[in-house]
């Protein structure tokens, strides 16, 4: 069976998230998918609307340029940035199918329910995902992007309340929101997905994992 090479960017200069985002990555991934997954060594160590995805830019565009350049067996890239990082630029530039994670969730949410909501991270972030989602086609099948009022950085914290924000805001998206599935709106969310499904009983879509099955889809 040939071999599928999955490059995974994290735009931002946080190794640990890094590492989370390839164990989502990789626990997704069929038997003959290889996974890579890099991040810039400077840039904003977080993505947290507008001004840090701008500044993210140079870094991201370098190191994605440079991977295509030494490994022409790369055959679909992901930008695991919930902002869809220099996504539509990258797309038309790219040889090979280039997927955001921002854009998987929404697909695969609107999939799995006829509505849906977005639970982010800071209320900063809103604005970019409404347009992304504008972009996508999807904004009438997302009720609401909701801020949990999270850090991304918190998300790299075991000792911090994140886990306990975001549970709570997937929880009264459920109770007045009238959807069917949440999209959970930050890379560093990637490990929380399969819990919190069991907990809220609906599906929660991770956007790693969604590219990664997307990618694949393609690539076959």
């Amino acid at each position: 069976m040939q071999e599928t090479h999955i490059l995974v960017i994290n735009p931002n200069s946080t190794a640990s998230m890094t590492d989370k985002i390839a164990a989502a990555a990789r626990t997704a991934a069929g038997p003959s998918t290889r996974i890579t997954a890099i991040n810039p060594s400077g840039g904003p160590a977080a993505i947290q609307g507008r001004e840090d995805g701008e500044a993210a830019l140079p870094g991201l565009l370098e190191l994605f340029d440079a991977s295509l350049a030494s490994d022409p067996g790369i055959s679909a890239v992901i930008i695991a940035c919930f902002d869809d990082t220099g996504l539509w630029d990258l797309k038309a530039r790219a040889p090979v199918p280039v997927i955001g994670i921002g854009e998987a969730a929404y697909h695969v949410a609107s999939v799995a329910a006829p509505l849906f909501s977005v639970v982010t991270t800071l209320p900063v972030s809103v604005p970019v995902l409404e347009e992304n989602l504008v972009r996508t086609g999807l904004a009438g099948r997302c009720a609401k992007v909701r801020a949990s009022d999270v850090p991304v950085l918190a998300l790299e914290d075991p000792a911090s309340d994140g886990r306990r924000r975001i549970e709570a805001e997937i929880e009264t998206a459920l109770q007045q929101d009238g959807i069917g599935a949440i999209a959970l709106g930050c890379a560093g969310m990637a490990d929380l997905a399969h819990d919190l499904t069991g907990r809220f009983k609906v599906p929660v879509i991770d956007g790693v994992a969604s590219a990664v099955r997307l990618a694949e889809a393609v690539v076959g």
